[in-house]
């Protein structure tokens, strides 16, 4: 079954009372404790601007995990980054909880809720600390506020939304922006010049083994694409997921030999891989970071669904579609399967091909139009 994310039974705007502590408070410094993961950081960016709205002579401090810097190091309405080193050692806790306590913060945002980030919660000394109610690990403990109908059963960018509405302003557009500089969109044209016909971007990658739908799909989906279409294939992925995009390549070259394929995997920033996703076409991926990032900049994305939830965890726009497993245990968020036999992974094998590529045909006739090379040949 395809979703689209224009229906959202959950995820109607809230008339929520401002929290006392929202309403008394007009920060000089802010600071929003989301160190990762990629596609979560991307789906709370639309909480920036409105944030500037709401308290326009504020500085804004995010912190980030050192290796997602990159991705917000060029964003307008961040004024300051603080890095969090996930293997870092007790010197760089204490680094960082002296820097969090020298910043004087009046407002904090732990949008992730963890042991770890109610610690720098903690840390900061802000009088005013707002959580959600995923919160775990005790970090709860940490925010003098949660805010209300943001549990896991809301949709994440939902749920950070919520804290738009608290304060006021979740009738305001809701926009994610990345900012990607021009040396790198123009770097990404030119990587991309050489290839024939449009530009289909995938992204076979994602941390966990239930997410990550088989190569030996996609390629078939890209050699489909190909036949079609006639358009290029263009592999992105992770630093870790070099050998999967060199599988991938491997079987579409093997499906179809004159493809073109051109192979990043593990070879791109993260700005470099923003930006490859903006001058793409279309876009192929699992429930991942490049699938946020595609959605961001504007790129038409078709994703796969195995044990996650579209309606849950994907971005919310018309030019997105989603395929999910049919089976019961689809959207159980298990990051490793926990059947075993013949029902391990079974998700993977019952999604089938032709599903997700009637999906991606779909997406082309929908929204690649006019000039656009892959709605001539689809047409």
């Amino acid at each position: 079954m395809s979703y689209n994310t224009t229906d959202f039974s959950q995820a109607q705007p809230l008339s929520l009372p401002m929290p006392r502590c929202l309403a008394d408070v007009d920060p000089e410094r802010i600071a929003i404790i989301k160190p990762s993961a990629l596609g979560d950081v991307v789906q709370s960016l639309p909480l920036l601007p409105i944030l500037k709205e709401r308290y326009p002579h504020a500085s804004i401090t995010w912190v980030i995990r050192d290796s997602l810097a990159g991705l917000l190091e060029r964003h307008p309405l961040i004024d300051r980054l603080i890095l969090y080193r996930r293997k870092g050692g007790p010197s760089d806790w204490v680094r960082m909880a002296k820097e969090l306590r020298a910043a004087k913060f009046d407002l904090v945002l732990d949008l992730q809720g963890l042991l770890r980030t109610g610690l720098m919660t903690l840390a900061t000394g802000s009088p005013v600390r707002v959580g959600l109610e995923t919160a775990r690990e005790g970090s709860h403990l940490t925010c003098t506020e949660i805010i209300p109908n943001t549990s896991r059963f809301v949709p994440a960018h939902q749920r950070y939304w919520r804290i738009a509405e608290a304060i006021g302003c979740g009738e305001l557009r809701s926009t994610a922006t990345i900012r990607v500089a021009k040396t790198e969109l123009d770097a990404a044209r030119e990587l991309l010049s050489g290839l024939r016909g449009a530009v289909l971007a995938v992204a076979p990658g994602t941390v966990w083994e239930t997410k990550r739908w088989p190569v030996d799909r996609f390629a078939a989906v890209c050699a489909k694409a190909y036949r079609q279409y006639g358009c290029s294939t263009v592999i992105l992925g992770a630093p870790n997921e070099a050998s999967l995009g060199a599988e991938l390549e491997r079987t579409l070259s093997r499906f179809v030999p004159r493809a073109t394929v051109l192979n990043l995997a593990g070879q791109t920033s993260l700005q470099g891989l923003a930006a490859l996703l903006a001058t793409a076409d279309i876009a192929l991926t699992n429930d991942s970071g490049p699938m946020h990032i595609a959605a961001a900049v504007g790129t038409p994305v078709c994703a796969v669904f195995t044990c996650t939830d579209p309606q849950r965890s994907g971005p919310r726009d018309e030019h997105f579609e989603f395929v999910q497993t049919g089976l019961s245990c689809g959207g159980s968020y298990h990051r490793t399967c926990p059947h075993r036999g013949t029902g391990h992974l079974a998700c993977h094998s019952e999604l089938e091909v032709g599903r997700v590529f009637a999906a991606l045909h779909g997406m082309v006739q929908k929204h690649l139009t006019g000039n656009d090379p892959l709605r001539q040949v689809a047409a």
